[in-house]
């Protein structure tokens, strides 16, 4: 049944670019080539992107460059591109946490390779390839929580907005630092500022080059809570308490849930709808659903 509603069901381009795992926003028709960037990015070395897949079903995505702030290299786009793939085909998962090693979040992107694609052309390249990455980041079906420690910078900044939430210790900061640079965010980053604090704070906070502490970025909603401790470990493991009271419950519906709500933000009302239908026969009659309900009938007797 379930799969026969998913077959039939009236799909519009927005709607397959938002659930059918591994497509992007722009191709060869948007004059995007990715193999042509990915051979630009692979001259720019250092750091890494390491991922860690717990048996809870949380993953951690770690940006790994401190000797730069986490700064991103070429590297570190690719593979990062190559985690965000690995994670929507995790059909375990059902959370995630997005954290930069050795208490910094990330600066950015790498001055070296900014320098060196210095063209335009190359920034909209570079522009399409980073959108693609943090869109199927932000569209994956797990609970993402953004854990902001030290310096939140520029394509850092751009990175937290990718996530569902943010948590923030009480000595970071987060700042879209584009303007300074003379340039504007390039990564999706305005877009979606725009869409978690308001355009009208959004436009503040950007054209100000505004530091975001703690305290400021919790009363715009920029950050969903301040964690008590700036201890590394004692960090992490404060984010893992609080998304795991999001993520309690089977893969599948924890999955189905994050897909209804990132379509109701996506699709127009008629097409959330029309998903929802679909993600709801995908549950209804299955094994969690028959647990749940033979679970409380035990309650009612």
């Amino acid at each position: 049944m379930a799969a026969s509603l998913l077959k039939t069901s009236s799909m519009s381009l927005r709607t397959k670019l938002l659930h059918q795992t591994g497509l992007s926003l722009y191709n060869t028709s948007h004059g995007f080539h990715e193999e042509e960037v990915k051979k630009k990015l692979q001259q720019f070395p250092g750091g890494s992107i390491d991922l860690q897949k717990e048996d809870n079903g949380i993953g951690i995505l770690t940006l790994n460059n401190p000797s730069k702030r986490n700064a991103f290299s070429g590297v570190m786009m690719l593979q990062l591109l190559e985690k965000v793939t690995e994670l929507e085909n995790w059909t375990e998962g059902k959370g995630l946490i997005v954290r930069g090693a050795k208490n910094t979040f990330s600066s950015g992107s790498d001055l070296n390779a900014v320098k060196a694609l210095g063209t335009p052309e190359d920034g909209v390249a570079l522009c399409m390839f980073m959108q693609n990455t943090l869109t199927r980041l932000m569209r994956l079906p797990l609970i993402s929580v953004a854990l902001v420690q030290g310096w939140a910078l520029g394509g850092g900044a751009e990175v937290t907005t990718a996530c569902d939430f943010r948590l923030m210790t009480r000595e970071s900061e987060i700042r879209f630092v584009h303007k300074e640079m003379g340039i504007i965010p390039s990564w999706g980053g305005a877009t979606r500022l725009a869409d978690i604090i308001g355009s009208k704070q959004a436009l503040k906070v950007l054209s100000g080059a505004l530091k975001l502490d703690s305290k400021l970025a919790l009363n715009l909603g920029m950050v969903d809570e301040v964690l008590q401790s700036s201890d590394e470990t004692e960090c992490l493991k404060e984010a893992q308490e609080w998304l795991n009271q999001f993520i309690k419950g089977p893969p599948e519906v924890i999955r189905a849930l994050k897909k209804t709500v990132s379509s109701g933000k996506e699709l127009c009302f008629q097409e959330a709808l029309q998903t929802e239908r679909d993600l709801v026969g995908t549950l209804w009659g299955g094994p969690a659903n028959l647990e749940a309900i033979a679970r409380r009938g035990k309650f009612c007797k």
